[in-house]
């Protein structure tokens, strides 16, 4: 750790410890406690109560279970310390603070070593319905609960998985431009699997029911969208369809206008080893373009996996 001294406050885009972290070139860090100031405790607390009654509303009963088992403190942002010593003997898994955005596929290869990439950071006080990008909110009160449950915990790890035999592949093709195709189109399916299910995915109640509860992070984390996603009659809910969701296109500054059913965590299994299956039998590298752009930097992680 750097023995710069830095200002106080981990306020999202405006925190220089972060600023520090990234001109160092450092994606994984120590979560600095001592920086978060009253306004960053104030905005967890007030987040955290808004959305703990639609939670109970909406949520589905493993997230809840999730929030108990962590024992997630309404009245200050949580220690990473503290959520890892309740959450690694239920799945295995562990929140790894990062200074912010993470390549692709070094994310995914973190999934699959049970590692989950935790932004410190915490959205503006003034603006707490919308975030552009992940906060500690979303990703500790959104992401994290999930993480308990370990069938959940399988399907990410099973997606890491994925990822990695989706390197190997691109890997081994000679041709560098139809490297780069191939590459780009596969995070593009991934990137939009994951989208529309541990982001934004919706799950029945029980198989066969027709009553909706909310898994999805992005959702979890929104109050507004959280209620929105269930009920409102504009919002179309079909069916999980592989070969929908993978050329799919999707936009991250509204509600989400199209969103996906699985049936149970165990189907949502079946459909990422069916994702895998897919990618090694090329119906990956050709999908319909437009959202979400692929970085430079996605493009190179997978490129120059480890693998």
């Amino acid at each position: 750790m750097p023995t710069t001294q830095v200002a106080s406050g981990l306020t999202t885009n405006k925190a220089p410890f972060i600023e520090l972290q990234r001109a160092e070139g450092n994606i994984y860090i120590e979560q600095p406690y001592g920086l978060y100031d009253e306004q960053n405790q104030d905005t967890w607390r007030r987040l955290y109560a808004r959305m703990r009654p639609r939670w109970e509303k909406y949520a589905h009963p493993k997230f809840l279970e999730g929030v108990h088992n962590l024992a997630l403190d309404p009245d200050a942002v949580p220690r990473l310390e503290d959520i890892n010593r309740f959450l690694c003997p239920l799945s295995g898994f562990s929140a790894k603070a990062v200074a912010g955005y993470v390549p692709a596929y070094v994310f995914f290869d973190c999934l699959r070593t049970r590692a989950f990439p935790t932004t410190i950071t915490i959205r503006d006080g003034k603006l707490l319905d919308y975030l552009p990008e992940p906060d500690i909110f979303h990703d500790v009160a959104g992401h994290v609960p999930m993480h308990t449950d370990k069938r959940f915990a399988d399907v990410l790890v099973r997606f890491g998985e994925v990822a990695r035999e989706a390197a190997v592949m691109v890997q081994g093709i000679a041709d560098k431009q139809q490297q780069l195709r191939h590459v780009e189109s596969i995070i593009r399916g991934m990137a939009r699997f994951f989208w529309f299910t541990v982001e934004f995915g919706l799950m029945r109640e029980k198989p066969g029911s027709k009553n909706l509860k909310v898994y999805g992070s992005g959702l979890l984390s929104s109050y507004g969208e959280i209620e929105h996603c269930v009920t409102a009659p504009e919002v179309q809910r079909y069916p999980m369809q592989l070969e929908w969701v993978i050329n799919q296109s999707f936009e991250i500054d509204h509600y989400q206008p199209l969103l996906f059913i699985v049936d149970s965590f165990d189907h949502l299994y079946e459909l990422t080893h069916q994702l895998e299956q897919w990618i090694k039998a090329g119906k990956l590298e050709n999908l319909a373009p437009c959202e979400p752009a692929i970085s430079e930097a996605d493009l190179k992680s997978f490129l120059e996996a480890g693998v």
